[in-house]
């Protein structure tokens, strides 16, 4: 689906050198997140693409390159990469990059940012591989009630930066404007929207709350009356909260083999890569099986 639009700026040669030579060609899941994704944007929004990558192999599973766990000095580990302000073609462009791994350990834990990666509407998928559809067709199973300490802990934080009285750069003049920043404004509001649709239903529809958040960013609400929300919706969301259906934690296992799925889709086979367990009981019954066959 699509070409990578970190290949294409890459190809450009608008992207820092910085970038490991591998993101580029392994892209398996890019979109479009931020103001664009929740409908809100305006003719000067950023682009904020958002995806992840396929390492090499012997970065996934360092073994594989003489690595011994504990022992001597190990290479440093391909987390994410992150680049901001890359101008091209009239748009300004802040893209992240995280190896498959920790994009799934992200989203297990419920980062808002990549629960957001994982439900942005279709017009906002820039590109798939068969791996990114493969993790988008599962990203219900990454749902879980963690969500709320977490979409909280990110609206307290976004409750404290709009408060803040010395905004810097561009920040200062929506202070001036509006009495406060309400790009921060909005985003209380939106995650505590999104937390109540994860808790009540099991889905995310990033632009159901549109309209409100537009207006908040007109303008049309004080800051005050943001706290006050905030402080109503908390309350009635540890209700929601306790009576939700789903699950407390994620199912590990289930993702773990969603993981290895997409990695052995990509690689090939893993026999080499990691130990399966009951791998070895059943080759043992295998064997059985051709010994009973051929002594009888």
């Amino acid at each position: 689906m699509g070409s990578s639009r970190i290949k294409l700026l890459n190809d450009a040669g608008v992207i820092s050198k910085q970038i490991p030579n591998f993101i580029p060609l392994s892209m398996q899941y890019e979109v479009i997140t931020g103001s664009v994704a929740y409908g809100v944007s305006e003719d000067t929004s950023d682009m904020d693409i958002v995806g992840f990558c396929i390492p090499p192999k012997e970065v996934i599973f360092p073994h594989l390159a003489g690595e011994i766990e504990g022992f001597g000095r190990h290479k440093q580990r391909f987390a994410n990469w992150q680049e901001h302000h890359i101008f091209h073609n009239g748009k300004n462009y802040d893209l992240t990059v995280f190896s498959i791994v920790k994009f799934f350990s992200l989203c297990m834990e419920m980062n808002p940012n990549m629960v957001d990666c994982l439900f942005v509407p279709n017009n906002c998928v820039l590109h798939s591989t068969q791996v990114g559809q493969m993790v988008r067709e599962n990203r219900h199973i990454f749902l879980s009630k963690a969500c709320w300490p977490r979409f909280k802990g990110f609206a307290y934080a976004q409750l404290k930066k709009m408060k803040n009285k010395n905004p810097k750069g561009h920040r200062q003049e929506m202070c001036d404007n509006y009495g406060f920043d309400v790009k921060f404004g909005y985003n209380i509001v939106r995650l505590l929207n999104e937390v109540q649709q994860i808790l009540t239903v099991g889905d995310l529809d990033l632009q159901q709350d549109r309209e409100r958040l537009k207006a908040i960013r007109r303008g049309e609400w004080t800051m005050e009356q943001i706290e006050d929300f905030f402080t109503i919706q908390e309350k009635a969301l540890e209700v929601v909260y306790n009576e939700s259906k789903l699950p407390w934690r994620p199912d590990e296992d289930k993702i773990k083999q969603l993981l290895l799925d997409c990695l052995e889709y990509h690689y090939g086979s893993l026999s080499k890569a990691i130990k399966i367990e009951g791998q070895e009981i059943q080759a043992l019954r295998n064997i059985q099986e051709i010994c009973e066959k051929y002594l009888n």
